[in-house]
């Protein structure tokens, strides 16, 4: 009998939606759940399907799992999964996409907004019932420049527009794209970022974006200059963010991503004045299992019938 697990650090109403999902649309399955990986141990020898999200498990999932043959990724990053050398040769893995481009666009809005405004400044008062003005900076008049130019970046140059920014592309195949007002290379990061207000980083992981935005690349920015980080925590160099906030050589980071999630309770970021932690929440919404199920359920029927040449989503047979 085949059998199933979902690896899920997600609130459990949301995890529930999954699990009663896959149980009501395929009952057949063998469906079981965790919170965490660590405590996966008792499923893993049986599992020939995991369904998961990269973050959420490390290299001993997939050595233990040796029945495995597939893995659906929740989310549209495959890094945690296929860069895994436990994971063994002929597993098919599969993402999901298409769908996060509004709620991730909307979440870059608020992070530039909420550093524009100084928004932890004004909790902190609050906290301390103490009435402090100051001057606000504007979005509109300022110019953001987006690094990867995906479906996000696609969703998000309109609504900056809207705001009356200046929108630039920064990515490996420049092309024309509507709402950018031009497009550069990422080989002239270093260049282009000298002039932005706002730096939105979108770029998938791979080797090659590793680091990719680190001491050279703050070092070009603006002291006034704000960083935005919503694609995989391993793209920002955090050590080299550190050090140019603590010699004053950025204004300020928001950062939803992190080179290990959850971010360690002795992370020096939490403590920074200057950054704006959120828990990976960019691109996770209320009705995101309406979109992430039908395309689970779509691949696992496939599966179960031997159809594999029709799963949707392959990044890796």
């Amino acid at each position: 009998m085949t059998e199933l697990l979902f690896v899920l650090r997600l609130p459990e109403p949301v995890r529930r939606r999954y699990v009663e999902g896959v149980r009501a649309a395929f009952p057949e399955l063998v469906v079981n759940a965790v919170d965490d990986h660590t405590k996966a141990q008792p499923y893993l020898a049986r599992a020939d399907v995991l369904v998961t999200f990269g973050p959420m498990v490390v290299g001993a999932v997939f050595a233990a799992a040796r029945k495995l043959q597939w893995v659906q990724a929740l989310g549209s990053g495959i890094d945690g999964i296929v860069d895994q050398p436990s994971l063994a040769p002929g597993v098919i893995v599969t993402n999901t996409h298409g769908f996060h481009g509004p709620p991730v666009a909307e979440a870059a809005l608020m992070a530039m907004l909420a550093q524009a405004r100084d928004l932890p400044r004004i909790l902190r008062n609050q906290a301390q019932a103490r009435w402090e003005r100051w001057p606000a900076r504007t979005l509109d008049g300022s110019t953001v420049g987006i690094l990867g130019v995906g479906a996000i970046a696609a969703d998000l140059a309109p609504r900056c527009k809207a705001l009356g920014m200046q929108v630039v592309g920064i990515t490996s195949t420049p092309r024309s794209a509507p709402s950018f007002d031009r497009m550069e290379p990422v080989g002239r990061l270093q260049e282009v970022v000298r002039d932005v207000d706002w730096l939105v980083v979108l770029t998938p992981y791979r080797p090659e974006t590793r680091h990719l935005v680190g001491e050279q690349v703050f070092a070009a920015m603006k002291p006034s200059a704000f960083l935005v980080n919503l694609a995989r925590g391993g793209v920002v160099d955090e050590a080299a963010l550190l050090d140019a906030l603590h010699a004053k050589r950025l204004a300020g980071a928001a950062l939803d991503v992190f080179q290990t999630e959850p971010l360690p309770e002795d992370s020096r970021l939490w403590a920074e004045p200057r950054v704006i932690v959120t828990p990976h929440l960019g691109g996770f919404f209320d009705r995101y299992p309406d979109f992430a199920l039908p395309i689970l359920e779509r691949n696992l029927r496939a599966f179960l019938d031997g159809k594999r040449e029709e799963m949707i989503n392959v990044v890796r047979t």
